[in-house]
């Protein structure tokens, strides 16, 4: 199994606050999302000052794209991200037309599984081509009261992985959780307040890193269409 990349959430409220902690991290991360957040905030120039300030990084513009996709995320990938977030909710229609800006550029989308995704929508997205799932961590489970990860989400990123998915992880992930996914198909863990908000961010992000290399070894996942960091 693959060694999952580590991806650093940038959900600042501008990009000097974003910068601060990525340049003390990069040298520990793989993917930098250009959060939500600061894109609202700052735009497409936080997509376009991180792309040139690590031309060797991927870059996701995580625009969560519920419609107009083909221009929300035309404009995203021609400010160089290499990837772009689509809500699981969105018009049909987009998910059709993000894949096509997507590859057409050899980029790529990614499906963010919100509440009232269903496995029928799921094998929709397969059958279409899309590559890439973010999974976040069964919200009814948390309100039963737990608060970690359990059987039922392993289970469910095990089932998206047989579907031909590569699954992203997310939701408050630290290093503690990693062992947990040990023999689990991950593509990448996101962590954002675990490195961002750290005394330390390189400290933190090499611990990440450790801890993932622990788990699953040392040979890392290969992005689609470009090619791992080094």
């Amino acid at each position: 199994m693959n060694k999952p990349l580590l991806q650093i959430a940038l959900d600042t409220y501008d990009l000097p606050s974003a910068l601060g902690p990525l340049q003390r991290a990069h040298q520990q991360i793989d993917v930098i999302e250009v959060g939500t957040i600061l894109c609202l905030s700052e735009g497409m120039h936080a997509v376009r000052a991180i792309r040139s300030l690590y031309p060797d990084k991927i870059v996701l513009a995580d625009v969560r794209i519920a419609e107009a996709g083909s221009i929300i995320s035309k404009m995203a990938f021609e400010a160089g991200a290499d990837w772009v977030s689509v809500v699981s909710g969105a018009a049909p229609s987009s998910f059709e037309v993000v894949l096509a800006e997507a590859q057409a550029r050899q980029k790529d989308m990614q499906i963010e599984l919100s509440d009232g995704w269903t496995w029928e929508m799921a094998q929709r997205w397969s059958d279409m081509g899309v590559q890439q799932v973010i999974f976040k961590r069964s919200r009814d489970l948390e309100a039963q009261g737990q608060l970690s990860w359990g059987q039922q989400d392993f289970d469910q990123i095990h089932r998206l992985a047989e579907m031909g998915f590569k699954v992203t992880v997310t939701g408050g992930v630290k290093p503690a959780d990693i062992p947990l996914f040990a023999g689990t198909p991950v593509y990448i863990f996101i962590a954002g307040r675990a490195i961002v908000k750290a005394d330390d961010p390189a400290a933190a992000a090499k611990e990440f890193q450790d801890v993932i290399s622990q788990t699953f070894g040392a040979a890392p996942a290969s992005p689609p269409g470009i090619e791992t960091p080094g």
